[in-house]
C-alpha cells in the first residue's frame, strides 16, 4: 500500500500549479505592497521544515535583491517580550498549520513593531495568518503524513512567487511557469544507487550552498524523521571548519549542487572528502571522484536548487520502509507542534 508520504509527493507538481494559479492574485497584491514598502531589509519567522523553506527564500531575496535577511528567534515575542524596532522592514512568517503560539507572538509582535508581515501557510484560516495584513494561501492541500513535503516545496514556490513579483523579474516568473511539469519528471528520479551504497550507515552528512543549503537542512531532518537516522547539514565551506574531523572511511556524504554559481565549490568540495575516504554522492555532472545523482535542471538557478529535493524525497520514503519504519508516523512526533 503506497503511503501517505508518498502520495503527497507525487502530489508536488498539482500542488504546485494550483498554487500559481489559485493564489495569483493575492501573491500580486502582496508583491505590491513589498514594492511600496521598498524594505531595506527583511526578516523570517519560521521553525522545522517551514525554516527551511524560510533559508531558501533568504538566499533567494539577498541574491536578487541585495537586501539583508534575518531569522527571528520566536521566543523573542513568545518567551522574552522584547521590543522590535522593525520600521521600514517586511517579515515573512510561514507555517503550514499557522496555529505555533510562538509563531503567532512573533508575527503579531513584528507587525505592532512596524513591519510589512506577510503569511505563507496552508491553513488561510489561522491565528497566524489573522496577524498578518497579506496572508497567502500555499494550496498545499491536505498534509497527512508527518513528514512535511508538499507544504515545504509549495512555501519555497509561494516565497519566489511574491519575489518575482515584487522585483518584477521576468525570468523568475516563466521558471515558475515551467515548474509543475519539471516537478512531474524530478519526483519520478530514482536515487536507488544511494540506497545501495549507504547500507547500514548510521550517520551522515549534507552539504550545500546558497539556496542549496536549504536543500541540505530539509534532507537532513528528513533522515532525523523518518528513519532515526543522524544527518546533520552543513555549508559545503563550513564542514571544512571542523566537522570535517569525522569524516573517515565511507562516511557518507549528500551533497547538493544546483546549476548556478556555487555548483563548482559544492562539487570541489565533494571531491575532496572521496579523498579522505568519504562515501560522497553529488548532484552535479562536474564530480570526478563523488558519484553523481540524478537531477532535473531547469534553466534558472533557483528553480534548480528547490527541484533537488524531489528526488531526495521520494528515496528516504523508501529508505525509511526498508529499514522497518513509518515514513507517516514517526516516532514521538506529531503533524502540528505547538511551542511557546
Amino acid at each position: 500500500m503506497q503511503t501517505h508520504m508518498r502520495r503527497e509527493i507525487n502530489e508536488i507538481p498539482e500542488a504546485v500549479a494550483r498554487l500559481l494559479e489559485t493564489s495569483a492574485g493575492d501573491l500580486a497584491q502582496a508583491g505590491r505592497a513589498l514594492r511600496e514598502r521598498d524594505p531595506t531589509f527583511l526578516v523570517t519567522i519560521a521553525r522545522g521544515s517551514s525554516d527551511h523553506a524560510a533559508t531558501f527564500i533568504k538566499y533567494a531575496i539577498e541574491l536578487t535583491t541585495g537586501r539583508p535577511v534575518a531569522s527571528l528567534g520566536p521566543s523573542l515575542a513568545s518567551i522574552y517580550h522584547a521590543p522590535m524596532k522593525l520600521a521600514g522592514s517586511a517579515a515573512i512568517a510561514i507555517s503550514q498549520s499557522g496555529k505555533s503560539p510562538d509563531i503567532i507572538a512573533m508575527t503579531q509582535a513584528a507587525t505592532e513593531a512596524g513591519a510589512l508581515t506577510l503569511a505563507l501557510t496552508n491553513t488561510p484560516a489561522s491565528p497566524m495568518a489573522q496577524a498578518s495584513p497579506h496572508a497567502i494561501d500555499i494550496q498545499a492541500g491536505p498534509e497527512l503524513a508527518v513528514a512535511a513535503t508538499k507544504s515545504y516545496f509549495n512555501s519555497i514556490v509561494a516565497g519566489l512567487a511574491l519575489l518575482a513579483e515584487w522585483v518584477d523579474d521576468d525570468a523568475l516568473k516563466r521558471a515558475l511557469q515551467d515548474l509543475p511539469s519539471l516537478c512531474s519528471r524530478a519526483v519520478n528520479l530514482d536515487w536507488t544507487d544511494l540506497a545501495g551504497q549507504l547500507g547500514d550507515a548510521d550517520s551522515l552528512f549534507m552539504l550545500g550552498r546558497g539556496p542549496a543549503l536549504a536543500i541540505a537542512s530539509e534532507a537532513a531532518l528528513k533522515f532525523k524523521e523518518t528513519s532515526n537516522m543522524h544527518a546533520e547539514a552543513y555549508s559545503s565551506a563550513e564542514v571544512l571548519h571542523g566537522p570535517v574531523a569525522l569524516v573517515d572511511y565511507r562516511f557518507p556524504v549528500i551533497a547538493f549542487a544546483a546549476r548556478d554559481a556555487a555548483e563548482a565549490s559544492v562539487v570541489e568540495i565533494a571531491d575532496g572528502l572521496v579523498d579522505k575516504g568519504a562515501l560522497a554522492f553529488a548532484t552535479s555532472s562536474r564530480a570526478s571522484k563523488a558519484s553523481e545523482l540524478p537531477f532535473v535542471t531547469t534553466g534558472h538557478p533557483l528553480t534548480d536548487a528547490l527541484c533537488l529535493i524531489l528526488p531526495f524525497y521520494g528515496f528516504v520514503e523508501a529508505w525509511s520502509r526498508t529499514r522497518g519504519y513509518n515514513p507517516d508516523a514517526p516516532a514521538a512526533l506529531k503533524k502540528v507542534t505547538e511551542t511557546k
